[in-house]
């Protein structure tokens, strides 16, 4: 107990709704921009109506001043902060460092994010990392937790835990089943790896919004504080939702309509968009949310303390809203059936049955290869097997490397990590099909099954997995057990050695006895 910080207090405390209000940095050490945002952090502090201050870390995927440097900074004010820690710009072993310093400085409540895109740079764009995706990054932190076992040269040592309060993000706002699914699945496992709260994406279907609460009491963690989000939103900022320019912020046509007319007004639209930002605080606090998390271009300290205060008076008659946060995706898909008295949801799924398609022919060539050749039950693996054993380390390797290569070149544009997901991904490669290389489940910037990088040009990885395994009844799979991420050392090996072998993931799991490796004789891959 003496480790709990008060954003963790307010979030588990059934009496206190919780309140995170979200500070954008931009670019620059000492700008202008920077110093206000410090001034607007201490004007918080003394309000001492904000649990923690949200620091988002290179928002849309430009570089911004440091989010944990800046969380330290705020630390001192008397205030907590809530830092965002996302997935794209670190390896892991630059985030299991900086989660080091974090724990040294105190700075404890963390919510990890797969990220945004990288979009800008210096000389340009920037390489994306996605070495760890959010559930893997929230397991390292569990471990960290629990006193992490590492290696010494004497043997191993577990170090000191760490006390961090680490949440997760969730979207309930998309408009496919395989999309909306895709995020549940990965939910599930998010809360699987340890995550602690969760916080909602942001959306103003009420439908929705309420359906992520049910969620999650679905998968049995009703127990875990879930936040949602509550954003002033001014034309501008629609303009660029509606778009998809906020990847996972979704703004309709028919929303997008009611802001740009709001904005004509003389106070361009203040007025009405800090009553709408209450209202949704209220209908938040009615349905059951833990606390919200604020946010909004340009939003002062006063204009917090607004919604704050309208937001309470308002939440006695929070049903009276519910009905003005009724924009709903064209033909979008709800996990629950729908409440016609409330216009909100009733407690039973829908079923999807009625959308199961045929297996394809693709997927069924795949599926029998799988049966034949990788299942240890199929009466080709033993033979695969014993040939694995006499090509490791031959003259032979590295030509049926290649063969291998060449075969999954033409099905999957292959880029040979050696540790293969295609078993775990509907025979779909998330390494080269996914520009974020996520291995267990959709990131949250796609749109209408779309990739975030790739809009009207790539559809998700995770969206095709989903609609090929569906035809089969096998779409619960993708949502099954924890991928961990690829380890390179494996790199440019062949992933069928190492798979009859006992070398990568999909061998563990199954509990294939690892053989290690020969030496080369000849040439090879290095």
């Amino acid at each position: 107990m003496e480790h709990l910080g008060n954003y963790e207090r307010s979030l588990t405390d059934a009496l206190t709704f919780s309140i995170s209000w979200e500070l954008v940095p931009g670019r620059g050490a000492v700008e202008r921009a920077q110093e206000v945002l410090v001034a607007t952090a201490e004007q918080a502090a003394r309000g001492g109506k904000v649990h923690a201050l949200t620091i988002t870390h290179n928002p849309g995927g430009s570089p911004a001043l440091s989010a944990e440097m800046l969380g330290a900074e705020i630390n001192k004010l008397g205030i907590e902060p809530l830092v965002h820690l996302t997935c794209k710009d670190y390896n892991r072993n630059m985030l299991e460092g900086l989660l080091y310093g974090l724990e040294r400085a105190q700075v404890r409540n963390l919510l990890v994010l797969t990220g945004d895109y990288p979009q800008s740079g210096y000389c340009g764009r920037p390489k994306p990392v996605f070495d760890l995706d959010s559930t893997t990054l929230l397991g390292l932190i569990t471990d960290l937790n629990r006193g992490l076992e590492v290696p010494t040269p004497k043997g191993t040592k577990v170090l000191r835990p760490t006390h961090f309060f680490a949440g997760a993000a969730a979207s309930p706002f998309k408009a496919l089943e395989a999309e909306q699914m895709g995020q549940y699945y990965k939910l599930r496992k998010k809360l699987q790896a340890g995550a602690r709260f969760v916080v909602s994406q942001l959306g103003y279907d009420a439908r929705k919004i309420e359906e992520l609460l049910l969620v999650i009491r679905h998968l049995g963690f009703g127990h875990v504080p879930v936040l949602g989000s509550v954003f002033v939103l001014p034309a501008a900022a629609a303009r660029l939702m509606n778009r998809n320019g906020l990847p996972g912020c979704v703004v309709t046509n028919e929303l997008l309509a009611e802001v740009e007319r709001e904005a004509t007004a003389t106070d361009k639209g203040k007025g009405k968009r800090l009553e709408r930002a209450a209202k949704m605080y209220a209908v938040m606090k009615g349905m059951g949310f833990a606390g919200v998390h604020i946010s909004g271009p340009g939003m002062t300290y006063p204009d917090l303390e607004f919604v704050l205060e309208r937001g309470e008076e308002l939440a006695a008659k929070w049903m009276e809203f519910v009905q003005e946060f009724n924009f709903p995706q064209p033909n979008g898909w709800y996990y629950f059936e729908r409440d016609t008295r409330t216009g909100l949801n009733q407690l039973e799924p829908v079923s999807r049955l009625a959308n199961r398609g045929c297996a394809t022919l693709g997927y069924a060539a795949f599926k029998m290869l799988h049966r034949t050749m990788f299942d240890p039950r199929g009466f080709l693996f033993r033979p695969m097997q014993a040939l694995a054993r006499k090509v490791d380390g031959s003259r032979l390797e590295d030509v049926f490397t290649r063969l291998e290569h060449l075969i999954k070149d033409m099905t999957n544009d292959c880029l040979r990590c050696g540790d293969c997901a295609l078993f775990d991904v509907g025979y779909f490669c998330p390494v080269s099909q996914c520009p974020k290389d996520q291995r267990n489940g959709p990131c949250g910037g796609g749109l209408e099954g779309w990739c975030e990088v790739y809009p009207n040009e790539r559809k998700c990885v995770w969206v095709k997995a989903y609609d090929r395994l569906q035809g089969d009844g096998r779409e619960d799979s993708l949502g099954e057990r924890q991928i961990p991420p690829v380890d390179h050392t494996l790199a440019q090996t062949s992933s069928w050695l190492n798979f009859f072998l006992g070398r990568d993931h999909a061998a563990k799991a199954l509990g294939i006895k690892t053989t290690p490796r020969k030496g080369r004789q000849g040439g090879g891959h290095p």
